[in-house]
């Protein structure tokens, strides 16, 4: 059975696919944040077949597969590639209304041109098909496929640049960055954990770090050395932000005692880790860069498996903490010495939408349009729903006309599909609208702001080297 994926997907009126076709489809990517390798762009890495591209590193489909029945060991563990495909594909005609079922037939899609609806019956053509076109395709293929003009990856302080440094050297028209993620400092209440990230920061930042003084300037060393590579975004996954007061000689307490092998408490835990957010949003300001805060997740649930399989392997969730307070202090305390920079706030919990929405409405300053940005749909909440819940609290509460728009926030280089599912979703939503009377049927004045919205804000927002192909 040929599947439903076709030109109009998702598009439900004439003026939306309009703006989809005519201002949508044909802009160029700019993913500011996502979790790919720098190394396998750097190695131009060729995938040995459809299991390693599509189910490696997927948490998403994991929690799907696990809820099927599936064991772990054809999951995360050393079941054989084809076994875990076929396991995926056997859990796929279960996934009706969940996005993996339209997010993974829009990869085959495009990736493969395969029509196909996915499940046991279509397995073998599948895999054969994809395997026989993945033998001819590498990382920088897909990249230039896709028009893929910023790639930003998530970077530790710790992390060499090395892989970047050997991605600069390679002229591709896809502009690769990394983006400062400094979540590990944070780390005094598992002071084991802590300790030895410590050494790994020493080593790459060339600094003995034995105090408090030693990690401020060994993570400065590395904000700079950031910036050298290119680096103009910084990110923070949190529950809450924070900015609890915090002298530096209660920080340096804390970090006495963690490296003494004495966990933080959580209240001491909250105001050391203050000092230092509010010290990476002032390196930030003074370089000219974007913080970024994904905000909400319970992460970790199962201990059991967290044990087992590590981090980052599917057992987290939306969490309910409280946000507003707390997000306002802490851009307030940034705001009020003059050192906010531009911030980009994700929402995980949909109650918070529009405490998030009118939030960043309050440190809006003139100097920049939409300095404050809502950011898109996140994790559990980059699917259809979620996306034009996302949409509406931002437009009922700030400038539609200003968002920078969708990123992948993945760790597979097949999940480009997402911006062409937030453009249609997008357009569908406008394109409702303009037929109920509720915006101008002007297709120009409605469009320019898809477009914009699709690429050229992020663009502008982010202010990084282009290819001259995509600076527009």
């Amino acid at each position: 059975m040929q599947n439903f994926i076709h030109d109009d997907f998702l598009l439900h009126s004439a003026i939306a696919r309009d703006l989809y076709h005519s201002y949508a489809e044909g802009q160029p990517i700019f993913d500011y944040h996502c979790h790919l390798s720098p190394r396998l762009i750097a190695e131009n890495h060729r995938f040995a077949d459809l299991a390693e591209i599509w189910l490696g590193g997927d948490h998403y489909k994991w929690r799907a597969m696990r809820a099927n029945g599936v064991a772990e060991r054809v999951c995360t563990g050393d079941a054989s590639p084809r076994e875990k495909f076929d396991a995926w594909c056997a859990t796929v005609p279960h996934l009706l209304r969940n996005p993996l079922y339209h997010w993974s037939h829009l990869e085959l899609k495009r990736y493969f041109g395969i029509d196909d609806s996915i499940n046991p019956q279509t397995a073998d053509s599948i895999w054969n098909t994809a395997n026989a076109i993945l033998a001819n395709r590498r990382v920088h293929d897909i990249l230039a496929a896709n028009r893929v003009a910023v790639v930003c990856t998530t970077d530790d302080p710790a992390d060499s640049l090395a892989d970047h440094e050997r991605i600069k050297q390679l002229g591709l028209k896809t502009r690769v960055y990394p983006a400062f993620r400094p979540d590990k400092a944070l780390w005094v209440n598992q002071p084991a954990a802590f300790n030895a990230w410590l050494e790994r920061l020493s080593g790459v930042a060339n600094l003995p770090v034995r105090t408090f003084d030693d990690l401020l300037a060994a993570l400065k060393k590395r904000h700079d050395d950031f910036h050298a590579a290119g680096c103009r975004l910084s990110d923070h996954g949190l529950e809450t932000a924070l900015a609890d007061p915090c002298t530096h000689a209660e920080a340096h307490a804390v970090f006495d005692a963690a490296r003494a092998g004495q966990a933080a408490p959580p209240a001491a835990w909250a105001k050391y880790a203050s000092f230092l957010m509010l010290e990476f949003g002032r390196w930030d300001a003074r370089q000219g860069w974007t913080k970024q805060l994904h905000l909400g997740a319970l992460r970790n649930v199962n201990s059991r498996l967290l044990q087992q399989l590590g981090p980052d392997t599917g057992f987290d969730s939306i969490g309910d903490f409280p946000q507003a307070q707390a997000l306002g202090r802490y851009l307030n305390a940034l705001d009020r010495t003059g050192e906010l920079p531009r911030t980009v706030v994700y929402n995980l919990n949909p109650a918070d939408n529009y405490a998030f929405a009118t939030m960043v409405g309050n440190f809006q300053d003139g100097s920049v349009a939409g300095k404050l940005q809502f950011g898109s749909g996140w994790w559990f909440l980059d699917q259809k729903e979620a996306i034009e819940w996302q949409i509406n609290a931002l437009s009922n509460n700030g400038l539609l006309s200003r968002f920078i728009g969708m990123l992948t926030d993945s760790r597979s280089f097949l999940s480009y599909t997402r911006h062409e599912y937030f453009r249609r979703v997008l357009c569908n939503l406008l394109g409702a609208e303009m037929e109920r009377g509720e915006m101008p049927n002007d297709r120009v004045l409605v469009g320019h702001m898809v477009k914009n919205i699709c690429f050229a804000n992020a663009r502008d927002y982010f202010r990084l080297d282009l290819d001259p192909a995509y600076r527009g």
